[in-house]
């Protein structure tokens, strides 16, 4: 599902240059369920922000789906991450001016579904996070845990095939946040691809495989003991 060798990336910095990420060999099969950790500067949000399309390696190679993701102008990219992937970010990213039915249904919006379909469908993601009854409401009206609720029935509306979250339980507290592990654990049973950034131990355990990052390389990767959030829930 994702391939990475060898992947290098650096960032300049007035006269300096950064090196984030310094040779990165990482796979992902379909159906895996992947934390990757470390702490601040690590190199994860970097990564991730390379297996969505939202930054460009500097040397080595990304392959998504049997795809080479390479030399894609924006408008290619863009296409891409519409095929691919679904985000889910620790700001939750909704549109404050739109339901949630509107935010669920964006990402069908831009794959040019009919209005009526696209609807259907974002309704029916909704009922599937258990907010279907909150389908006018604007973000403004909703909790932490229902916002981030609306942005993964968002992520899943356009059927991708990996789902990249970054930090989604960040701005919750440890209920809301074991809630959300549950539905995605609950997500990946069903078969779905999840990458999973956070730098808590906890939420990582809830995953099944951990990647640990430092200084811009991969110090540890293994396969744990699932926690299943239910237990906590």
């Amino acid at each position: 599902m994702i391939v990475i060798k060898d992947l290098h990336k650096s960032y300049k910095m007035g006269s300096n240059v950064l090196h984030v990420l310094k040779g990165i060999n990482f796979n992902v099969e379909e159906g895996e369920m992947v934390a990757i950790m470390g702490s601040s500067g690590s190199g994860k949000s970097t990564l991730l922000n390379i297996v969505g399309m939202l930054d460009l390696l500097d040397t080595g190679s990304y392959t998504l789906d049997g795809v080479p993701i390479v030399n894609l102008n924006e408008t290619k990219a863009a296409k891409y991450r519409n095929k691919f992937l679904g985000f889910i970010f620790q700001s939750f990213n909704l549109i404050n001016y739109k339901t949630a039915l509107e935010n669920v249904a964006l990402p069908l919006y831009y794959q040019r579904v009919p209005k009526k379909e696209r609807d259907e469908k974002a309704m029916q993601y909704l009922t599937k996070v258990g907010l279907a009854n909150w389908a006018t409401h604007l973000p403004s009206e909703l909790s932490g845990g229902q916002k981030q609720r609306v942005a993964i029935a968002r992520a899943l509306a356009a059927q991708p095939k990996v789902l990249l979250a970054d930090e989604p339980t960040g701005a919750l507290d440890s209920t809301t946040s074991y809630e959300v592990m549950q539905l995605l654990q609950e997500i990946n049973d069903e078969g779905k691809t999840l990458l999973v950034v956070t730098h808590e131990e906890d939420i990582a355990k809830m995953c099944k495989r951990i990647v640990q990052l430092k200084d811009g390389v991969i110090i540890e990767d293994k396969k744990v003991n699932q926690v299943r959030a239910s237990e906590y829930v």
